[in-house]
């Protein structure tokens, strides 16, 4: 269980929200939604530990985050904005190397059949630089596949795809929710989850 209890956030002199709070449990997504600029990308790099509150506090499982360390890393798979691949590699390179950085041994052959389930099947050996924008975003969230996190922060992870990759990942989402993970995503298109308990939470520009 993921509690957040009276967060707040300042960019600059600027406050994003105050006085923040939710909770979600196991089978469970939060769909953070709110106008550019409302603090989404920050309230979810607080939630995942990346930069501090200005105020309010984090619990994952009872426990503040802030003295779990690498526990708390270990239980959450964030996706931000940006795919945070490496250009000059390739697709299954990335994907391999990603699951190293999480203490995970990725076989080549593995990751040649998750590039195949999110529609890259023949393009797994080509330098990232040389894929499309969608392409470069089928690859981090490849991601999911391998993830053994129970909670997945997600920021726009919808951007770029096409209607069959759309269908891929809230199947994916879908998955992961049934079997007792939790997700928060934000997204600028409508999102349906089969199957789920969705909460909304709306941040005010």
């Amino acid at each position: 269980m993921l509690t957040a209890t009276h967060l707040a956030c300042v960019r600059g002199d600027r406050r994003l929200f105050a006085g923040l709070g939710f909770t979600l449990e196991a089978g469970a997504w939060i769909y953070l939604t709110g106008e550019n600029g409302s603090g989404k990308t920050s309230l979810l790099r607080i939630l995942v530990g990346l930069s501090p509150p200005e105020a309010g506090e984090i619990l994952w499982q009872g426990t503040p985050i802030t003295s779990l360390g690498d526990d708390y890393r270990k239980a959450v798979t964030y996706l931000g904005h940006h795919n945070a691949l490496k250009e000059e590699l390739t697709a299954s390179e990335n994907l391999c190397m990603g699951a190293a950085l999480a203490g995970i041994v990725l076989e080549k052959s593995e990751a040649t059949k998750m590039l195949a389930e999110v529609g890259l099947a023949g393009r797994e050996e080509l330098p990232v630089r040389f894929l499309s924008q969608g392409q470069k975003r089928r690859v981090a969230l490849a991601r999911l596949l391998w993830s053994k996190s129970p909670l997945w922060v997600l920021d726009e992870p919808f951007v770029a795809l096409d209607a069959a990759a759309v269908l891929w990942l809230a199947e994916t989402l879908a998955e992961h929710l049934a079997a007792g993970g939790m997700a928060i995503l934000t997204s600028h298109q409508e999102v349906a989850i089969a199957g789920s308990t969705m909460q909304t939470l709306r941040l005010a520009a």
